[in-house]
């Protein structure tokens, strides 16, 4: 509930920002820049509008590319059915044409062997001298019923032969003829393929265009807008430290360090100690390179107290989501409590005028043994100091 009634006593820009502060081209953002900002974000807005008519037409171009992608598709399966169909056709005069082709061997073999037989049997099978040779009445009458016999064998075998021939041709045509219809089929899939094809490829350019025209009028128009937001944040949390610094200034009887209210932090910690330390390094570097404060900035020529503290653990590794720019009060929320006793180096160390966190006004960096580096003000700069030089401690530190 305690954390719960800071977080809302934190009325003015104390809100975890969904985006990364940028460096501003003057340390704290002017009215005018932020205006300014504001015009380019309402080119962009107007420019975006302008291209939607643009994009409604090629999006209706992409519709009609649909449509006859469609139309491609269906023809192709109906082609591929008839295909299918001819295929089948084409299969079945082939088996047919085969086995009729067995049957015309078939009976060339039969008239083959009854032509040797009569060969070797002398002279032909109907000539009349052959019954005149019989020997006796039996003999006369085999012959004879031979004869009939092999009349008759010869008389089907012929008939058959003819039937097989006459199929034969019959089913050589039907295949032929199927074999044309599955030409033509397979011609048809082969250019409605290809017209689904073209239809598709068209369709995935236009896609891709589309794609490309919305990223970047999408990218521009988030840019101005991150710009503007960016630029009005800066200064509010610039202005509203400023106004807490100030304040400080002009209150008295304030606590060396405020007794612990029970202040609720982060839950969980981002650094590790090498973090720490190299963020330590950054802070003790531009101190030792005398740089000066200007309010509202963070780096790398000149620093506040919290841009200090921004670009040092920006130095040392974190980035956004994990890390965003702040000022004082922010930071107190938004890192793990520390009793003093536990304090590292690279922890944070709080003021505040009367001890509430709406009310921290300046954030240094633990360097170890009771020391600190500081942005400490525009009259004294960037300074390595006692952490206990500056009235309105708050009870505990902050680990990043």
């Amino acid at each position: 509930m305690m954390k719960a009634a800071v977080a809302a006593s934190l009325t003015v820009a104390l809100c975890l920002p969904t985006f990364q502060i940028a460096n501003a081209k003057t340390p704290k953002p002017t009215q005018a820049q932020i205006d300014a900002a504001k015009k380019e974000e309402a080119a962009k807005a107007a420019a975006a509008k302008a291209a939607q008519s643009t994009l409604d037409k090629a999006t209706k171009t992409l519709n009609q590319l649909i449509a006859v992608s469609n139309e491609a598709a269906a023809k192709y399966h109906k082609a591929q059915a008839e295909l299918g169909i001819a295929i089948s056709q084409a299969n079945a005069a082939a088996k047919h044409a085969a086995i009729t082709q067995q049957a015309v061997v078939a009976a060339n073999a039969t008239i083959g062997r009854m032509a040797s037989n009569a060969y070797k049997m002398g002279g032909g099978l109907s000539d009349i001298n052959s019954l005149l040779d019989a020997n006796g009445p039996q003999d006369l009458m085999d012959r004879l019923a031979t004869l009939q016999n092999l009349g008759t064998s010869n008389t089907t075998a012929l008939k058959r032969f003819q039937a097989a021939e006459a199929v034969a041709k019959a089913a050589k045509i039907e295949a032929d003829r199927t074999k044309a219809v599955q030409q033509v089929a397979t011609d048809k899939v082969a250019a409605a393929k290809k017209i689904a094809d073209d239809a598709k490829a068209a369709q995935q350019k236009e896609v891709d265009r589309l794609k490309g025209i919305q990223l970047q009028l999408s990218n521009a128009l988030a840019k101005a807008r991150s710009i503007r937001l960016t630029l009005e944040q800066q200064r509010q949390l610039a202005i509203l430290e400023e106004q807490n610094a100030i304040t400080a200034t002009q209150t008295p009887n304030q606590f060396k360090v405020w007794p612990d209210k029970g202040f609720k932090g982060r839950a969980s910690i981002r650094s590790d100690q090498s973090m720490r330390d190299a963020a330590v390094a950054y802070a003790k570097k531009q101190v030792l390179a005398r740089k000066p404060y200007v309010w509202g900035a963070q780096g790398p020529n000149s620093y506040d107290c919290s841009g200090l503290v921004y670009s040092a653990y920006k130095s040392a590794g974190l980035g956004y989501p994990n890390w965003s720019r702040l000022n004082a009060a922010l930071y107190f929320v938004d890192t793990k409590r520390v009793p003093f006793s536990e304090l590292l180096p690279g922890d944070l160390l709080f003021y505040s005028y009367d001890g509430s966190v709406q009310n921290i006004h300046h954030i240094t960096i633990y360097a170890g043994n009771g020391m600190m580096w500081e942005a400490n003000s525009k009259k004294v700069g960037l300074i390595f100091s006692n952490m206990y030089s500056i009235k309105g401690l708050m009870p505990s530190g902050g680990r990043v």
